[in-house]
């Protein structure tokens, strides 16, 4: 790394997070130890104190306040425009806890020629590995999920678009993307690749934004001396969240394919959504419902899409 001073621009978006602050923001400090830092919140119009709390425990941070729910992009293209100068965005969930000294490592990761985003190696509440590495999505690796199961598909390249070989996260690597809750940007990609898609609300914008980046010349760096905790959200849980992830990785897909592998594409994730939903898998069955609702498929997905009919 050189000697060029850092200072990271640090965005979380909100929404009835109220409760997950004070630990994300007491993590804060220790984690962005040895670097200029500045916290800006945006705020999706949460029904609980979240707008309070960051004013209560963290008086120096710029908290925007969206007025509505406008997503998690929206929100991070939000916070950022009202940043100062940065060298790097770090974005974070508010569910994240950082490790101390964790960003000045993942600084020294991101200056590496070529690399446009670094990651930590995250682990649950329990201490316990979470897979955050990412290949590109393919039929082939839809299919190897419905029949084996992500985990056991992900420790096959070619089958699954998890990394589930924990042999891959004992050392650095490039990875096509990374789970978005801890991900640090350079200045140069930003630059060069925001904003992030709005259209997808919530799910997959991450995965566009990284793959953009690529086709940029800028890589996804994973590294394992960088350490945060995700305490992860509820979308395997929630059938309105699992049927819009499931919704926008076929809108991400058919982005970047022509229309006859998408539809491929579509047809493999109804088949693993729809066996899946044979076994009762409430999550299953709402998304096998708005695979097979061209007005689902259609419409921008919002709030609506989540507690709504999708």
């Amino acid at each position: 790394m050189d000697s060029t001073p850092e200072t990271v621009a640090v965005v979380v978006v909100t929404y009835n997070s109220e409760r997950l602050l004070p630990d994300l923001i007491a993590s804060l400090g220790p984690g962005l130890d040895g670097v200029d830092w500045h916290l800006t919140v945006a705020d999706n119009a949460s029904a609980d104190d979240s707008v309070g709390a960051v004013r209560r425990l963290a008086p120096d941070a710029t908290v925007v306040e969206m007025g509505r729910n406008a997503g998690y992009a929206a929100g991070i293209n939000a916070a950022v425009s009202k940043s100062g100068p940065f060298t790097a965005v770090l974005v974070l969930n508010p569910d994240v806890r950082l490790t101390p000294g964790c960003i000045r490592t993942l600084l020294g990761v991101l200056r590496k020629e070529g690399t446009g985003i670094a990651v930590p190696l995250l682990v649950d509440g329990d201490g316990d590995l979470i897979h955050t590495m990412r290949r590109n999505p393919s039929v082939l690796r839809v299919l190897g999920d419905a029949a084996m199961g992500a985990v056991r598909a992900g420790r096959h390249p070619a089958l699954g678009e998890m990394v589930t070989d924990e042999r891959r996260y004992a050392a650095e690597t490039v990875t096509d993307w990374a789970e978005g809750s801890t991900v640090l940007i350079s200045a140069e990609c930003w630059d060069r690749v925001a904003p992030w898609d709005e259209s997808f609300f919530l799910y997959s914008e991450e995965t566009d934004f990284a793959l953009r980046a690529r086709d940029a010349g800028l890589v996804t760096r994973f590294t394992p001396a960088a350490r945060a905790v995700h305490l992860e959200g509820d979308s395997k849980a929630s059938p309105g969240l699992w049927a819009l992830l499931t919704m926008n990785k076929v809108r991400l897909y058919g982005r970047r394919h022509n229309k006859v592998a998408t539809a491929a594409f579509w047809a493999a994730l109804l088949l693993r959504e729809a066996s899946r939903a044979a076994l009762g898998k409430a999550p299953s069955k709402r998304a096998a419902r708005a695979l097979l609702s061209r007005s689902a498929m259609r419409e921008i997905p919002g709030p609506h899409t989540v507690h709504g009919r999708a």
